[in-house]
């Protein structure tokens, strides 16, 4: 029986990280991989729990979580409640809340026989999990669908000049329709730790197994990203994946039984990753 379980850690200036862990009961001890969602998303956006009931059918235990700036809030874990939260958000805030989900998941009370993780990031979130996965060993694959070559690719560079000037800018959720607000802080963070957040520099550094994945018809972030990944990390894998967009098929709400022929592929691919 696939069961799911439900926690919270103590994230970035002492927010709250939420997460839920799903698994075969019969599996308790399966190998453990965190999934890191993107910009404007949260664990449970779109078919994320169908994929989270996917890999547990597979042999794997799921963990994801909402980033604790992520604008979401443990009473409202759908919705961009907390845009105050989300316009505090920076790289090096979800850097510190990925720590804090791998330490949870490595040796903590829950899982204290866990040594190691399989890591997957989407977006920005794949550029997060680029960076950790240079920095943290525990991580013993990276898997990174639609991932972001560089945090500056995020908005047009010729806004920066009036966000600095202004201190704030607001970034249109199509979704929502929510004017989503980021403070000049995160662009003082890019600066402030260049070498840290340099994602290509990063990903140069990759020691772990790494499959790169990206859909064809990405929109959102183009194919050149998958390409400039791969040309820095040479030993890296890369997955082409026809007719994927952003999200491979996935909306939110989600509202079909199965997944979207894409993102099935890129599961499917994922864990023949991870099996190997």
């Amino acid at each position: 029986m696939i069961r799911k379980q439900n926690f919270n850690v103590p994230g970035a200036k002492g927010r709250i990280i939420t997460l839920d862990l799903t698994f075969e009961d019969s599996l308790k001890n399966a190998p453990i991989v965190i999934f890191a969602h993107g910009f404007k998303g949260f664990k449970d956006w779109g078919a994320h729990n169908l994929v989270a009931q996917y890999f547990a059918e597979n042999g794997y235990r799921f963990l994801k979580f909402n980033f604790s700036h992520n604008g979401t809030t443990t009473d409202n874990p759908l919705e961009f409640k907390d845009l105050i939260a989300f316009s505090d958000n920076t790289f090096s805030i979800e850097l510190d809340d990925l720590k804090a989900v791998i330490d949870f998941a490595c040796g903590g009370s829950a899982m204290p026989s866990v040594k190691f993780v399989y890591l997957i990031g989407h977006s920005m979130g794949g550029g997060i999990s680029i960076i950790k996965t240079a920095e943290d060993p525990r991580i013993k694959k990276l898997v990174t669908m639609a991932s972001i070559s560089s945090f500056r690719n995020l908005w047009p560079k010729e806004v920066e000049a009036q966000w600095r000037l202004r201190g704030i800018i607001y970034m249109p959720n199509k979704r929502t329709k929510q004017e989503m607000p980021l403070k000049s802080s995160l662009l003082d963070d890019l600066d402030k730790h260049a070498a840290r957040l340099d994602i290509l520099a990063k990903a140069a550094e990759i020691k772990q197994p790494w499959l790169i994945v990206q859909g064809d018809e990405d929109t959102s972030v183009l194919p050149t990203h998958a390409e400039e990944l791969k040309a820095v990390q040479p030993n890296a894998e890369l997955l082409i994946i026809s007719g994927g967009d952003h999200t491979l098929g996935a909306v939110h709400p989600y509202l079909e039984n199965s997944l979207p022929i894409p993102l099935l592929e890129f599961c499917d691919a994922a864990i023949g990753f991870f099996n190997k």
